[in-house]
């Protein structure tokens, strides 16, 4: 990258630091499980190296290395304001099998050995051409032989249409000097174009679909999105043909439901399976003109490992998950052991209808547990249990459902146990991380946000935010209780019951037992809690 451009980008990201936090569909974890899904073993992610290519301040990277000591964990970063962040992350929390470093990603030689999983969300599109060349020769060299890389980027056809926004946004708000007037002449801009712009014309229906995103994100997002100097989007053919060039594979996509032709109703299955003729990247091509798909999460592997991929599905492969869902009937009744058909949301907000007994007792089972995992025998046995039918009959039932809850993308599946707590214990534990992440006290500011074991940021409320810190395995519900009774009394914390603050100590003790109870359910639900 010339220098000149390496200066700029790294501008950007020191003035306007990129939102550093966990993406759950990068979760090394996850990327196992995918791998797993259709074909391919990988490296356990328990013992893992794994590198993170724009790492920002750690935010994706840290909680990965938390969850798994015996891992290693390399972040590199241009923007030495955001790896100072990030070190000071790492030195509060203690981990020592993460690193994060200020480093060009384009110089990364052999030197640096070879990765389990390389992670590189956010840059391949907002980075010059001899840099994505550079990102994808070390998801190649730097990869090993059975590691997995995982690349997001921007595509078209989506991406026609908001190249307009951002070039009227740039033509405006780009000669500004701050980030700060770069965004209020970009956005004030837009505002005279949609007043401007006649409704039936292409200008008119690109700002229509484009404003609400515009609206609703924040600075951060809007300057790295639409007014950097490089934003490259490619069609997804392209962008397979250049990793090729690079000995790498496509496998899949990190969202695996997108992928299965069948979420798109019979009038798209059944031409697209004659089109494509069982080529998954023509077929993954057509689907990104039909739904005019904006952004894709890539995921790789090394060439010579195509021939083992299989993108139809195995039920041998379904029996070696460990599975999570959750399923709450849509009238807020239970779930009945009988044939009667009942609405369910499931997760993604995904409404899955269940009629025969052995799936609702599949259903009751993984929202009973949630956010704990369970494997398919234990599954199977709690389903038998409820059911007192033979396995003979029942299993092929599990299997099938379990397989199209997948394909839909209702549940989640992971190779190895999820250590998030089933139920809350006398005496409750969170890593030692999340205990000490940043912003935890309530002076800190109104909101705080801590990653949970599905690699999720949870927001939490200013009860679970006084309850965190102590939950080292040694404070009882009783101690807890007395923690948050001396925090009302320090004016740190209020209850209030009735419309009025609580002050009576001897009503306070007892309400804050019952305040004890609430917050450590909700933090167990936000899988924040461990095993």
């Amino acid at each position: 990258m010339p220098d000149s451009l390496t200066s700029t980008l790294t501008s950007y990201y020191d003035a306007v630091p990129y939102e550093s936090h966990p993406f759950p569909q990068t979760a090394v974890e996850h990327l196992e499980a995918i791998a797993f899904l259709f074909g391919l073993e990988a490296p356990a992610p328990s013992r893992a190296r794994v590198l993170e290519l724009g790492c920002a301040a750690g935010g994706n990277l840290i909680p990965f290395a938390a969850r798994h000591p015996e891992a290693s964990a390399l972040g590199l970063d241009l923007s030495t304001v955001q790896v100072a962040q990030g070190c000071e992350t790492i030195a509060r929390a203690g981990l020592p099998n993460v690193e994060l470093r200020a480093f060009n990603l384009a110089e990364v030689d052999a030197s640096f050995g070879q990765f389990d999983y390389i992670v590189c969300h956010g840059v391949y599109s907002w980075v010059p051409g001899p840099v994505q060349d550079a990102i994808l020769r070390v998801c190649s060299e730097n990869l090993a032989p059975d590691g997995v890389a995982y690349v997001s980027y921007n595509v078209y056809p989506g991406w026609k249409a908001r190249e307009i926004v951002r070039d009227a946004m740039i033509l405006r708000g780009g000669p500004r000097d701050t980030p700060e007037e770069k965004l209020s002449y970009a956005r004030g801009m837009l505002e005279f174009l949609e007043q401007s712009a006649r409704p039936d014309s292409v200008l008119g229906k690109t700002l229509e679909e484009t404003m609400p995103i515009v609206r609703g994100a924040n600075g951060s997002y809007l300057l790295h999105e639409f007014l950097e100097p490089c934003n490259a989007p490619c069609y997804f053919k392209e962008f397979v043909a250049r990793a090729e060039a690079n000995g790498l594979c496509y496998l899949a996509e990190a969202e695996p439901s997108t992928m299965f032709v069948q979420n798109y109703g019979e009038k798209v299955r059944e031409p697209l399976l004659r089109e494509c003729g069982g080529s998954q990247i023509l077929m993954e091509q057509y689907l990104d003109f039909l739904v005019n798909r904006t952004f894709r999460q890539t995921l790789l592997v090394k060439q010579g490992r195509g021939r083992e991929i299989r993108y139809r599905l195995d039920q041998a492969r379904i029996r070696g998950f460990e599975f999570a869902g959750v399923f709450t009937v849509a009238d807020g009744s239970a779930l009945t052991l009988d044939a009667r058909e009942q609405p369910c949301s499931a997760l993604r907000n995904l409404t899955v209808t269940l009629r025969l007994p052995v799936h609702k007792a599949l259903a009751q089972v993984l929202d009973a547990h949630y956010p704990a995992s369970v494997s398919f025998e234990a599954l199977m046995a709690a389903v038998l249990a409820l059911l007192g039918e033979p396995r003979s009959s029942a299993e092929p039932l599990v299997l099938s459902m379990l397989e199209e809850l997948v394909i839909l993308g209702a549940v989640r599946v992971r190779r190895a146990p999820v250590h998030a707590a089933a139920e809350v214990s006398a005496l409750p534990r969170a890593l030692p991380s999340v205990r000490s992440a940043p912003g935890l006290a309530l002076s800190a500011g109104s909101s705080a946000n801590v990653c949970n074991q599905w690699h999720e940021s949870v927001g939490l409320s200013a009860l679970e935010r006084c309850l965190l810190p102590l939950l080292d395995g040694a404070h009882s519900h009783g101690m807890l209780a007395d923690h948050l009774a001396d925090e009302v009394g320090a004016g740190r914390l209020r209850f209030i019951q009735n419309d009025k603050p609580l002050t009576d100590p001897s009503v306070l003790k007892e309400f804050a037992r019952q305040q004890v109870v609430l917050g450590l359910t909700a933090l167990r639900r936000k899988a924040l809690l461990v095993a």
